[in-house]
């Protein structure tokens, strides 16, 4: 099926439903860093949300479900994300714990990240807050391994969730997402790789799977992803000096080019770009070698700006990329 040819047309039906913990996002805005910064930038960001505002910008119908404080920042992130065009009418705001924070700073050419969530409205979720119907009206789910991290109750909640999409019959996407900020790599470990087993496709760096797998042997790690049921799609490899995805099927690998970027300002949010592409692509019928192309493209897009999600492409500018359409500025 050609990339640039291809054209979504009008569905029903709601494509993708993912759920996970958005926070409000702190910046500092220079390079003094958060402890001398006179201003900081507001904004948003979580893993699951930027996934599904990324589909919604490629022309899907996507959904997010989550819980909020019921605070001035819980009500700015979920008008921000409906305004995106996702459907939230499943995230809930509680009155009894806040909405988490994140801030970020960039330091010397470092960027560092301190999470404030402990306790936070999302980190309460429990599998009876899922819409089980809701869930199963979706072609697809979409988690990651972040709300697994936040403790058990949280994975239970992810866990129930892919029971429901796989006993309706319904596609599950999971990327680990790995941040040994949140959980020891044991306790990832005992989380993350049942999880694996269970999806249809898995989306793990090359990175996350030499800590999951306790082992820098590619080799060793292909033959364990050769086990997995599901495509997997590993992010971040390198073959004769360039940059390589994967796509793993049993024995089969084959290597997808990143497309090549000439500057790149900020790779926060690439990851999720990269994930919404593909999922874009699988949601459009492609195979998984040119979904991973789609997705290449998005990602490469992101990171030519600033900003967790906010340069995630829509699909006209992701066909302009894919015909190298020529941008008349005026």
């Amino acid at each position: 099926m050609s990339l640039m040819n291809e054209t979504l047309s009008h569905r029903d039906q709601l494509e993708l439903v993912t759920l996970g913990e958005s926070m409000a996002l702190l910046h500092a805005a220079d390079s003094r860093g958060l402890e001398y910064a006179s201003t900081v930038q507001k904004s948003f960001g979580g893993a699951e949300s930027n996934v599904a505002i990324g589909l919604s910008r490629l022309g899907h119908r996507s959904a997010w479900m989550s819980l909020l404080g019921d605070d001035p920042y819980g009500h700015y992130v979920v008008k921000a994300i409906r305004g995106e065009g996702v459907d939230v009418s499943r995230v809930q705001h509680i009155e009894t714990s806040p909405t988490g924070i994140m801030l970020r700073e960039s330091v010397g050419g470092r960027s560092s990240v301190y999470y404030y969530r402990k306790h936070s409205a999302a980190s309460t979720m429990q599998p009876d807050m899922l819409d089980t119907a809701f869930i199963k009206s979706a072609r697809m789910l979409h988690v990651t391994g972040i709300t697994c991290a936040l403790n058990d109750n949280c994975a239970n909640t992810v866990e129930a969730a892919v029971r429901i999409s796989k006993d309706a019959g319904r596609k599950v996407s999971f990327d680990p997402n790995l941040r040994l900020k949140l959980w020891s790599i044991e306790e990832a470990r005992a989380r993350l790789l049942p999880l694996a087993h269970e999806c249809d496709y898995f989306l793990p760096g090359l990175d996350e799977l030499k800590l999951l797998y306790n082992t820098d042997d590619e080799r060793h790690i292909f033959k364990q992803l050769a086990m997995i049921p599901a495509v997997c799609i590993v992010k971040g490899g390198i073959e004769q000096g360039r940059g390589v995805n994967y796509v793993v099927r049993g024995s089969q690998v084959d290597e997808v080019p990143y497309k090549p970027v000439e500057h790149v300002l900020d790779t926060v949010g690439a990851g999720d770009a990269f994930c919404a592409g593909v999922l874009s692509g699988l949601l459009r019928g492609y195979e998984p070698v040119e979904a991973v192309q789609l997705g290449n493209v998005s990602g490469a897009m992101v990171v030519q700006a600033v900003g967790d999600w906010e340069a995630l492409p829509t699909w006209k500018q992701v066909q302009a990329s894919l015909t190298n359409s020529i941008h008349i500025e005026r």
